[in-house]
């Protein structure tokens, strides 16, 4: 099973809590650090001291780690056009010596592109510009190096780009998509990801994700295009103690109001985190995505390192 810290930065959190909590996160052997991408919080706290950049934070944390993957669960597409994405993503990759993963969804928190400026199309828009994206992405990095790549789509064109640069990780960063949704969502997996994940539900809502997404992927005939299968990944919200009050303690912020969709969390012990994640084991999923909530709690990942880790190996 491979593990992974996942964080929500706008939640509250400088860039030095994070360099902090990766470095951690990768001398305790978390394989990955992926991080959000918003620009507000879900609640009605200020959440002090403001968004940090995802896409800033790692390039940044590229440099200053050495082996713990990096990336976004997820990034939005309505925050960034396609080609300069393609561009940014690549620079981290090589910055990072090839250890980016590309999370990439259509958006969904109205109230953050209202504070920010950012436009908010209807939901069905969002996910036409997202297939462009994934499609312009793609293409730029497989393009190769001394052709150039055009793309005509309904919201994006691109003439004679360059294609450059290049990622390190060939033919691109693994790309990671994820969400609830049933059609359009396995869909672009499908066509599209290395991974697919269902964040922060229960098994039985995930395995009924998986199973969408496996049909998705027949109707679109990936093995015989002799494309490796999709990694299956799950997120999981975790308030974790060596007591049940350490436990709830953690588990508190879980409790106040937010715009967030009901999750699935594992409040408790260890050992019932290990249980969770075996069952996650028995559906397919290959890949955990473990949300840590307070990001200067670094006594909760040396308890998950020290106790749940060994167990998973």
């Amino acid at each position: 099973m491979r593990v992974s810290v996942f964080t929500e930065p706008h939640r509250g959190a400088s860039y030095d809590d994070q360099l902090r909590l990766a470095r951690l996160a990768e001398d305790a052997g978390f394989e990955g650090y992926l991080r959000a991408d918003h620009y507000q919080s879900m609640g009605e706290q200020l959440a002090l001291p403001g968004p940090t950049d995802a896409w800033l934070t790692l390039a940044a944390l590229a440099r200053e780690t050495s082996r713990i993957r990096l990336g976004t669960l997820v990034t939005s597409a309505t925050f960034r056009l396609p080609g300069p994405l393609a561009v940014m993503v690549a620079q981290v990759d090589q910055m990072s010596g090839g250890r980016i993963d590309l999370g990439i969804g259509a958006g969904w928190y109205a109230r953050e592109h209202t504070s920010y400026g950012l436009p908010f199309p209807p939901v069905g828009e969002r996910f036409d510009r997202l297939a462009e994206q994934l499609a312009v992405i793609t293409g730029l990095w497989r393009t190769p190096v001394g052709d150039t790549f055009s793309f005509y789509g309904d919201h994006y064109q691109l003439v004679d780009a360059p294609a450059l640069p290049k990622p390190t990780q060939v033919p691109g960063p693994p790309i990671i998509i994820g969400g609830r949704g049933p059609k359009r969502t396995p869909e672009l997996a499908a066509e599209f990801a290395d991974e697919f994940n269902m964040p922060f539900k229960s098994v039985a809502e995930t395995a009924a994700a998986y199973e969408r997404v496996t049909e998705a992927c027949h109707r679109v005939g990936r093995a015989e295009q002799d494309r490796a299968p999709l990694t299956m990944s799950a997120g999981i919200v975790i308030a974790i103690g060596r007591t049940d009050a350490e436990a709830a303690r953690r588990a508190a912020p879980l409790h106040e109001k937010s715009a967030l969709p009901p999750e699935d969390p594992v409040i408790g012990s260890p050992a019932e985190l290990v249980d969770r994640i075996g069952e996650f084991a028995a559906i397919g999923t290959s890949r955990v995505h473990l949300r840590f909530i307070d990001l200067t709690d670094l006594d909760h990942l040396e308890l998950v390192a020290a106790e749940v880790l060994p167990q998973l190996a």
